[in-house]
């Protein structure tokens, strides 16, 4: 029987190495087809709670290249390759995702190749499912048309020098979810999001005095603050918006910002249906 349409944060964190909260991942189910967005750290662990086979995920997106996005794609590629009920991938694992996908593959296939090569040796896994098949998108457009599924690409801004930076639509069956990527407010986030049913939107924060500290105000200056994304969500009227990747800075003296306070401080601009996303957290558009 075919899953519906439905959208699985796998990680809602940070780099901070957080228990809770693992790194930016998340799973779109639309019938038959399993897709991931990103792959941050604990990825696997999240796919094995929900008795996802890792084998079973049909394509690996990238939004962009910072580490905490992409440092388990290793385990994403090789763990899906091992026996049991966990992996079993015959076929090569596709990714898809801006310029420089392409180079980052290649270059961890060279860096696991003695592995490989013991496994296939040893194991006799069957050798595809120890490829990658990589491809690479420059523009804004759709990627992805099979099944009823379409997934479009947009670019988004997540700063002056973290370029390429994409962010992704998928359409199923006559009901839309947006993941915004890494981004800083941003129009062309806000045009492919128009009226969207789901709208998965990062979000960072720091209480007011740590502003003072250049490290933090450069962070904050990639992404969306509270006041940000509450002007997104009010210009898209999306049925449902969520908080993802929450990068919640804490200054080493007064903590984090809490759930509470993102709530409290988007509620100064928007009234419409938000919540604060957390690891495992499921929604049907």
């Amino acid at each position: 029987m075919d899953t519906p349409f439905r959208v699985t944060l796998l990680g809602s964190g940070m780099p901070s190495p957080d228990p809770l909260r693992f790194g930016p991942a998340t799973l779109i189910e639309a019938g038959s087809q399993k897709i991931m967005v990103d792959a941050g750290r604990g990825a696997t662990m999240r796919l094995f709670q929900l008795g996802i086979p890792i084998g079973s995920i049909d394509l690996l997106l990238l939004t962009h290249f910072h580490s905490d996005h992409v440092v388990g794609l290793p385990d994403i590629w090789l763990t899906g390759w091992l026996g049991g009920k966990f992996g079993r991938r015959s076929l090569p694992m596709r990714v898809l995702g801006p310029p420089g996908t392409v180079h980052l593959t290649h270059h961890l296939e060279k860096a696991f190749g003695a592995d490989i090569a013991i496994r296939m040796a040893d194991e006799h896994l069957p050798p595809q499912g120890a490829r990658i098949d990589a491809a690479e998108f420059e523009r804004d457009g759709v990627i992805h048309d099979r099944e009823g599924l379409r997934i479009t690409c947009f670019e988004v801004d997540h700063g002056d020098k973290i370029k390429p930076a994409f962010g992704y639509r998928f359409d199923y069956r006559g009901k839309s979810a947006v993941l915004s990527g890494d981004t800083r407010y941003c129009e062309n986030l806000i045009a492919h999001a128009d009226r969207v049913d789901l709208l998965v939107h990062e979000v960072a924060m720091v209480r007011p005095a740590s502003m003072e500290i250049e490290r933090i105000r450069r962070v904050i200056g990639h992404h969306s603050t509270p006041a940000d994304a509450a002007r997104v969500f009010a210009k898209c009227a999306p049925k449902l918006a969520v908080y993802n990747h929450l990068v919640l800075i804490d200054d080493g003296e007064s903590g984090p910002p809490t759930a509470q306070d993102l709530i409290d401080a988007t509620r100064q601009d928007y009234d419409g249906a938000f919540v604060v996303g957390e690891d495992l957290m499921a929604f049907c558009p």
